[in-house]
Parts: structure tokens; sequence; C-alpha cells
């Protein structure tokens, strides 16, 4: 079984392609540091919208990394708590 784990609970957007829960084939993650750092820590909105900015390309090369296309996946894992709930949903709407 081959999946794709979507996880955007804070402020990293990260995808993975995993096969049979135990294999990664694929792993891309987005920073938003330099987004957070001027305010100290992370600022939930600018982590909602950098979220919306990555999503798409972050799981585009997360699946050129390992070869694979949507058509290859079995299913889509998605992180839905605990996390920053405008977050959260960028992950979950995205799936």
């Amino acid at each position: 079984m081959i999946l794709l784990g979507l996880d955007t609970s804070c402020d990293d957007t990260s995808a993975a392609v995993v096969e049979d829960g135990r294999r990664v084939l694929a792993n891309v993650v987005h920073s938003q540091v330099k987004v957070h750092h001027p305010y100290g820590g992370v600022v939930p909105e600018l982590a909602s919208r950098e979220h919306m900015r990555n999503i798409v390309p972050v799981v585009e090369a997360c699946l050129s990394e390992c070869g694979g296309d949507f058509q290859s996946l079995d299913g889509i894992a998605v992180t839905v708590g605990p996390g920053l709930v405008g977050a959260l949903l960028v992950g979950l709407y995205y799936a």
C-alpha cells in the first residue's frame, strides 16, 4: 500500500510518500522559519496563508521525487490534530 502523508499542523508544509507504512519513498518539507522569525514565534494566520501557497508545490515535488503520481497512490493520510486550526484545514481540504 502506498500512501501520501500530509502535515500542515503548524508552520512546516510537509508531504511524504510511504510504502507499507515503513519505507519512505519521498519526503519534502517547506519551512516557514523566515516568515515567522520577525514575530518571535508562529503567527497562525501567516502559517495558514503559507500552507495555501506551498501545499501544491510541496506535494508535486514529493510525487516527482519518488517518480509517482496520484494514480499510483492507494490513499492519503492527513494530520487532523493537534495543531493550528486554520493550518490543519489547509491540509484537510487539499486531501
